[in-house]
């Protein structure tokens, strides 16, 4: 041990004997050379270190220079002669100053000392290099370009957005609760003695034990008490701690007494089926009531719509029409909306024409039904734009009739009454139900199905913008009409992603009819913003097509309702993919959208059951469509002061 001891202090003097002949002679690392560079010099050097061991004997140790790291490097700042202050001979006791540097095959031994305040080279070439890199990146902040420069700034924001200040160590599977802080670790033990406690209640009722199951009600009741409308352990009653020491006390008890694997696992599977059960009844309540709020019309709407109706037919003024030279030019731009919603459709209208760069070219085609004719008249007529608007009723169609449409034909069946209007109906709230939102009547509206019938509508029209009423224009729309469509009929946003939303998402391919028609694998599209080419479509005979479709799914079996699956059918290898940046859908169900791709988007959808107009929206995405809303306009605030 101690001669080891000794060893380890010989080897520190020696390296400091080495550093020491450094500083004398030159001889030093360059770190900033990355593979070192060693200029031997034409004899060798020896450092000889001398001194006085454990025992008391004088040693001596040398070292070759030849045998140093080749990242020393020989510096000739010193002259030949060694120019260096010589302090003396060898002390009169060596024991105090044991370390001597010679060149014994230069010189004869000389001692010297290390100079006052010296300039380690190492630090002096390091500082160098640092001023210089300095200089560098002054010069270069001085003649960056402004486009260089944006691009750093977007590219230091861009790191900062995607930088996640999260503490992984919380999501490691092998931590324990209490390392995290906002563990909440004492309820879930409640609910789980709660859970245990109910099972052992139940097989001491049936074994007899009254006096136990009393005492395991007893505690179940304080512990409910003690959990109720509590998430998170902070929010837990002061006692609840000592409860659930009670609650462990009771449960040991009835483990000892009543543990029975075989009675347990069958218990646990009983309320297990109970639970599922509840659930499933809860979800298709849930899922009733959720398909019931977002096909209600909210109060505030429905009362915009008589305020307006009644002043439309008390009002004097005499309605300004729309000349029919522009609603059938085709060199303007003319866009179709079907709605029976007012507000909806203002907003539409309104982030269209706000954003458009010559909004005087823009024609609007409105077809509403005859309830909500006047209503949608009278705001148009009370809010004049820039652009033309022309509202029209459905019903005044005369050849759109049960004996040429097909939808229309088969609201006239029994059987397809009593599916979409009868309560008592088998598939109202039964097991196995087919998915509630399409029994909702509006599946078969014909202002859902009127976009198939565009000729029809707009004989002299070439081309033309179909949009929903529950989307949000935030761009210039006017590029869609230059698009070359490639002989396409439809212009449209592909919505597949990977496996989701393709065809046999839609489609049933069980059905031969289908499958011998259609690929499963083809890319959906989107129905909201559609660029239709008329002339195509009605050489095509796209509305005929539409028909076969339609005629050949009276009994449902190919697809569900509404109006995406036939006109994936219809429009099948006639779709030309537009770019995805002008239309993003989800706003109404899909709470994690990319906030970048929202802002960026020429056209946002709320398609879903969480439309804007309705609480149940979601609030981060509300602002969109409000901001187009006018709340100081008289019929707004009369409505929404309720």
């Amino acid at each position: 041990m101690e001669k080891g001891f000794f060893d380890i202090q010989i080897l520190l003097i020696i390296v400091a004997a080495a550093f020491f002949f450094i500083q004398v002679h030159g001889f030093t690392a360059d770190s900033s050379l990355g593979q070192g560079n060693f200029q031997q010099p034409e004899e060798n050097i020896y450092i000889a270190v001398s001194y006085v061991d454990s025992s008391g004997k004088f040693r001596t140790q040398k070292v070759d220079s030849k045998t140093l790291s080749s990242s020393w490097v020989w510096e000739s700042s010193i002259d030949g002669n060694l120019s260096q202050q010589i302090i003396g001979q060898i002390p009169e006791k060596l024991t105090e100053h044991p370390m001597n540097v010679t060149e014994e095959s230069v010189h004869p031994p000389t001692y010297y000392n290390q100079p006052s305040n010296p300039i380690d080279p190492i630090k002096l070439r390091r500082l160098r290099l640092r001023e210089k890199r300095k200089e560098q990146r002054i010069a270069d902040l001085v003649h960056m370009s402004k486009d260089t420069e944006m691009q750093m700034q977007k590219a230091a924001i861009r790191r900062t957005q995607e930088f996640i200040n999260t503490r992984k160590s919380w999501y490691s599977i092998w931590r324990k609760e209490y390392f995290n802080p906002l563990s909440d670790s004492t309820l879930k033990l409640m609910r789980d003695q709660i859970v245990m406690a109910k099972v052992y209640a139940s097989v001491a009722r049936s074994t007899g034990k009254l006096d136990l199951y009393d005492s395991l009600i007893r505690r179940i009741k304080e512990s409910q008490h003690a959990t109720r409308n509590a998430n998170s352990d902070s929010e837990l009653q002061e006692s609840a701690l000592e409860q659930a020491k009670a609650m462990g006390y009771v449960l040991s008890d009835a483990k000892d007494k009543l543990h029975d694997g075989a009675v347990i696992t069958r218990k646990l599977r009983t309320m297990l089926q109970s639970l599922e059960d509840t659930i499933n009844t809860v979800k298709k309540h849930s899922t009733f009531l959720v398909q019931h709020a977002a096909k209600t019309m909210p109060k505030p709407v429905h009362c915009l719509s008589l305020q307006l109706t009644t002043d439309y037919f008390m009002s004097n003024n005499i309605n300004k029409e729309v000349s029919n030279e522009k609603l059938e030019d085709p060199s303007l731009y003319h866009y179709a909306i079907f709605s029976d919603n007012v507000l909806a459709t203002s907003v539409v209208v309104n982030s269209t024409v706000m954003n458009a760069i010559e909004p005087e070219k823009h024609v609007f085609h409105i077809v509403t039904d005859k309830l909500n004719f006047a209503a949608m008249k009278m705001w148009f007529i009370a809010h004049p734009l820039p652009a033309s608007v022309n509202v029209e009723n459905i019903d005044e169609f005369k050849w759109l009739n049960s004996s040429y449409c097909s939808v229309l034909r088969q609201l006239e069946s029994a059987r397809i009454q009593e599916y979409y209007f009868k309560a008592t109906h088998p598939s109202s709230l039964s097991a196995g139900n087919e998915n509630l939102k399409y029994r909702n009547p509006k599946y078969l509206s014909m202002l859902n199905h009127l976009r198939f019938y565009m000729p029809e509508v707009y004989p002299k029209l070439d081309k033309l913008l179909f949009l929903d009423d529950d989307i949000v224009v935030q761009k210039d729309l006017t590029p869609l009409w230059s698009i070359d469509m490639k002989g396409m009929v439809n212009g449209a946003v592909e919505t597949c992603k990977e496996s989701f939303h393709r065809f046999d998402t839609y489609l049933n391919f069980s059905n031969p009819l289908i499958s011998h028609n259609f690929d499963p694998q083809a890319c959906g599209w989107a129905f909201g913003m559609n660029i239709f080419d008329l002339k195509e479509w009605k050489k095509r005979n796209i509305t005929g097509i539409y028909h076969y479709w339609q005629d050949s799914n009276e009994d449902r079996k190919l697809w569900k309702l509404g109006t995406l699956p036939p006109g994936l059918i219809t429009f099948y290898n006639l779709t030309l993919p537009l770019d995805r940046s002008w239309h993003v859908l989800g706003l109404g169900y899909d709470p994690a959208i990319n906030p970048s791709d929202i802002e960026n988007a020429a056209v946002i959808h709320y398609n879903g059951n969480y439309k804007p107009w309705l609480d149940l929206a979601f609030t981060k995405y509300k602002m969109y469509w409000s901001r187009y809303v006018n709340v100081d306009n008289s019929y707004i605030k009369e409505c929404y002061a309720y």
